[in-house]
């Protein structure tokens, strides 16, 4: 059986603040909340579908160049967007593909975006990230425990 909240947190840790997303997730696998699963990749594809199965609630996890400082949080719809001809899918198209696949309505799912600003290969997390970094935890230990978005940063649905 799945854990109801499923976090997705994707990032590339040798890509500077691209590595916000792991280093969330690496956190919160640390804190091994009761009904929480974390998953870590370098970016979304089709196959995280199938991970939303049998869940109540998906955030997911990564950087942003743009965006409120020092995090979004936004809910998300399922959308069929131009992520899906590419190799890495939007959250958006994520829901939407779990939603043709197997017929049934995706889980509730937010969108954590954490704002950083230097992304070069082999760069040390930035002083922004490490500020994003620190308020984007509370919030998302906030969110898997309450199921809510704060409406912290911009909240958009």
């Amino acid at each position: 059986m799945h854990a109801p909240v499923l976090v997705l947190a994707v990032g590339n840790p040798s890509r500077g603040d691209d590595a916000l997303g792991p280093m969330l997730a690496e956190r919160l696998e640390r804190a091994a909340l009761p009904g929480v699963e974390v998953i870590v990749d370098f970016q979304l594809q089709v196959e995280h579908s199938l991970e939303l199965e049998q869940r109540r609630l998906v955030v997911f996890v990564d950087a942003a160049v743009n965006g409120a400082a020092p995090f979004e949080l936004r809910s998300v719809r399922p959308l069929r967007d131009a992520s899906h001809t590419t190799h890495a899918l939007s959250p958006a198209a994520v829901l939407e593909t779990y939603a043709r696949v197997t017929g049934n309505e995706p889980p509730a799912a937010l969108a954590l975006a954490v704002r950083g600003s230097s992304f070069g290969l082999g760069e040390e997390l930035s002083a922004e990230a490490r500020h994003s970094l620190e308020s984007a935890w509370q919030e998302l230990l906030r969110v898997v425990t309450t199921g809510e978005g704060s409406g912290r940063g911009r909240s958009a649905s």
